[in-house]
C-alpha cells in the first residue's frame, strides 16, 4: 500500500473513532437525563467513562505492547463498537449496568486512543512526512471533529432519535477497526522486542519520563493549562455569560470562537511550524492561550473584546499540543513508545478533573471578578514560569534508557 496512502487511512480512522466518542458525549448524558432525570446520575456517568480512560492509557500499554500495537487497536475498537451498542440498550438493562457499560467503554477508549497514536510516527517516516507537520495537522482535524462532532451529536438524536444515534456511534468505531484491520499495515519489526513481566514494563515507562525533564515539565504545564480551560469551560465562562449577557447563546459563540482560533492557528501553524523555535513557540502559546482569557474576562463586560482575546488565545493554544505531541514522538524509543505515550496522556489529562472543582471553589471563595483575576495570575505562574527554567537545550535527546530484560 501507498505509505500516503496509509498515513491518511490510519488518521482518517482515528478521527472517524473521535467522531463517534463527540457523538456519544451528547447522547449518554440525553439518555441519562431521558431515563432517569437525575443530574447527579449525569455526573456520575461521566466519573465512570473518564476515570478508565485514564487509568488505562497508562496502565494497559505494557500489554499492548505484548498484543502487538496495530492488533490492540482493532480489538479494543471492535470491542468499543460491541459495548456502544449494548449501551444503547440501557434503558431496559438498568443504572446500573449502563455505569459498567461506560466504564468499559471510556477504558477501551483510552487504550484505544493511545495505540493508534504509536502507530503515527512509523507510518509519518514511511510517508516522509515530517512529525511537526503530522501532529499540527492531526490536532487542527481533531479539534474541527470535536466541534463539528458536539453539533452533530444533538442533530442525530433530533432526526434519528437517541438510540439510533447511539448505534451510529458503535458503527464509527466498527469502522475504524476495519480500516485499520484492512488498510494499515505496517512492517514487522526485524527485531522483536524481549517480553517483560508487566510491573517492570509499567516501571519503565514511568523510569524514561522522569529521566526525561523537558517532556516532565511540558506535561506538567499542559496537565495545568488543561485545568484552568476545564474551570472555564465548566464554571468560569457561563457563569460569565449569565451576569453579563443573560443569554446561554452567548456560551456557545464564545467557545466557538476559540475554536475558530485554534483551527486557524492549527493552519498557519502546519505551514511554517517546522521554521519556528519549539520551546519559545510552546512558551508564548500557553501565555496567550489561558491567562488573557481570564484577564478579559475579569476587567471586560464588552462582548467584542471577549471575543478578539478568546480568538486570538485559540490561535495561542494551537502550537501547544502539536509541538508536546513531537517531543513525545522525537524523544522516546520506539521500544517504549507505547507505554510512555500512555502515560503521557495521563498526565495532562489529570488537569481537567481538578478544573472543574477549582473553578467552582475559587467562585465560592472569591466571587466571579476576583476569583478570574487571581486565577490568571495562577495560570500564567503554572503553565508557563516552569518553562523558563528548562535550559535552551531542550531539543537534545533525552537520556538513554536501560534495555529492557528479557522476562
Amino acid at each position: 500500500m501507498n505509505p500516503r496512502r496509509e498515513l491518511y487511512t490510519l488518521v482518517g480512522a482515528d478521527l472517524l473513532s473521535n467522531l463517534g466518542t463527540r457523538i456519544s458525549v451528547v447522547a449518554i448524558p440525553w439518555l441519562v437525563l431521558e431515563t432517569t432525570g437525575s443530574p447527579t446520575r449525569m455526573g456520575l456517568v461521566a466519573a465512570a467513562e473518564t476515570l478508565p480512560y485514564m487509568l488505562s492509557s497508562a496502565l494497559a500499554t505494557p500489554w499492548a505492547d505484548r498484543f502487538g500495537v496495530r492488533r490492540t487497536s482493532i480489538v479494543v475498537d471492535a470491542a468499543s463498537a460491541v459495548a456502544m451498542a449494548v449501551v444503547a440498550l440501557a434503558p431496559w438493562l438498568g443504572f446500573g449496568t449502563l455505569l459498567v457499560l461506560v466504564a468499559i467503554a471510556g477504558g477501551l477508549r483510552g487504550i484505544g486512543d493511545r495505540v493508534k497514536h504509536v502507530l503515527f510516527k512509523p507510518a509519518a517516516e514511511r510517508a516522509g512526512v515530517p512529525l511537526i507537520r503530522l501532529t499540527s495537522a492531526y490536532d487542527g482535524l481533531a479539534r474541527g471533529m470535536t466541534l463539528f462532532g458536539a453539533v452533530l451529536g444533538g442533530l442525530l438524536i433530533d432526526w434519528v432519535g437517541l438510540t439510533p444515534a447511539i448505534w451510529i456511534d458503535a458503527a464509527t468505531f466498527a469502522v475504524c477497526a476495519l480500516l485499520i484491520g484492512v488498510l494499515v499495515r505496517p512492517p514487522a519489526p526485524t527485531q522483536p522486542a524481549p517480553r517483560e513481566p508487566y510491573l517492570r514494563a509499567l516501571r519503565g515507562g514511568f523510569a524514561y519520563l522522569r529521566t526525561d525533564r523537558t517532556l516532565l515539565v511540558m506535561l506538567i504545564v499542559v496537565s495545568a493549562s488543561n485545568m484552568f480551560a476545564n474551570a472555564s469551560v465548566a464554571v468560569w465562562i457561563p457563569l460569565w455569560v449569565n451576569e453579563v449577557l443573560g443569554d446561554p447563546a452567548g456560551f456557545g459563540l464564545l467557545l466557538g470562537v476559540f475554536s475558530a482560533g485554534a483551527l486557524l492557528g492549527n493552519l498557519l501553524f502546519t505551514l511554517v511550524g517546522t521554521r519556528l523555535p519549539g520551546q519559545a513557540v510552546f512558551a508564548l502559546g500557553l501565555a496567550l492561550s489561558g491567562a488573557p482569557r481570564l484577564l478579559a474576562l475579569a476587567l471586560s463586560d464588552d462582548l467584542v473584546v471577549v471575543l478578539v482575546v478568546t480568538f486570538l488565545s485559540g490561535i495561542g493554544i494551537a502550537a501547544v499540543n502539536p509541538l508536546l505531541g513531537a517531543a513525545l514522538y522525537q524523544r522516546v524509543p520506539a521500544a517504549l513508545q507505547t507505554r510512555v505515550l500512555g502515560i503521557s496522556g495521563s498526565v495532562a489529562f489529570l488537569g481537567l478533573p481538578v478544573g472543574a472543582l477549582l473553578g467552582g471553589w475559587s467562585v465560592a471563595l472569591f466571587d466571579l471578578g476576583p476569583a478570574l483575576l487571581v486565577m490568571s495570575v495562577a495560570c500564567l505562574v503554572l503553565t508557563v514560569a516552569p518553562l523558563l527554567f528548562l535550559r535552551s537545550g531542550a531539543g537534545r535527546p533525552a537520556p538513554e534508557p536501560v534495555a529492557p530484560t528479557p522476562a
